[in-house]
């Protein structure tokens, strides 16, 4: 009878021990299952680079463009062909100066001096300032540039850049037209603008009034 107690006890110490053993090796796997499941946050790196900034049209040149001096020393022709100097055309009476260059196919440049034209006798009674069209059009274009100006009928005076000298002058080189460049009674290039869309002749009066009574 004590064998058989003996017995008893370490048989139940045997299964208590397991039981132990089952225990904690379910805790130690439930341990491991949570670790290999948890996902770390990995904070963002940043490059350093910075998104590309949009260029300005409406803005004067810079020092990294410079403007050769206004009125400057190129020849322009009218429309009887006669040649001119742009120093001789340009008007040196202490008035702001505005130049709309276009193209004879340039189908913007024609909407824009289209849609200003009816516009433009108000323009002068509200502001004091010289206007000039020049044509950039290649030599070929010259007759063309004479017949689509007369047509028109512009009341402001228009001639055709002949060696196409502007380029070498103004900032942008002239690259997309229609474009407008006013100087002010000082000969300073203080605005520029680029392309056209319906409504921008609004906004070009509101810079030369601007200009006008500064």
């Amino acid at each position: 009878m004590r064998q058989l107690a003996i017995f008893s006890l370490l048989f139940i110490m045997s299964a208590s021990f397991c039981t132990s053993c089952k225990e904690a090796n379910s805790t130690a796997l439930s341990t491991e299952i949570a670790e290999a499941t948890t996902v770390t946050k990995v904070k963002p790196q940043t490059t350093g680079v910075q998104p590309k900034q949009v260029s300005q049209v409406n803005k004067p040149a810079t020092a990294s463009e410079p403007v050769a001096s206004f009125p400057f020393d190129i020849e322009l022709k009218d429309i009887e062909g006669n040649i001119h100097k742009s120093e001789e055309v340009f008007k040196a009476n202490g008035k702001p100066t505005v130049l709309l260059f276009w193209l004879t196919t340039c189908a913007p440049c024609h909407m824009k001096l289209n849609a200003i034209k009816p516009l433009y006798p108000q323009w002068k009674e509200e502001a004091d300032f010289n206007v000039f069209a020049i044509s950039g059009d290649f030599p070929k274009n010259y007759e063309k540039f004479v017949k689509q100006t007369k047509t028109k009928n512009w009341e402001w005076a228009t001639y055709n850049d002949v060696n196409r000298g502007f380029r070498d002058v103004l900032p942008g080189k002239l690259n997309g037209y229609p474009q407008t460049f006013i100087f002010d009674k000082d000969g300073k290039l203080v605005y520029q603008d680029r392309k056209y869309r319906p409504g921008d002749e609004h906004k070009l009066f509101t810079k030369i009034k601007e200009i006008c009574q500064s």
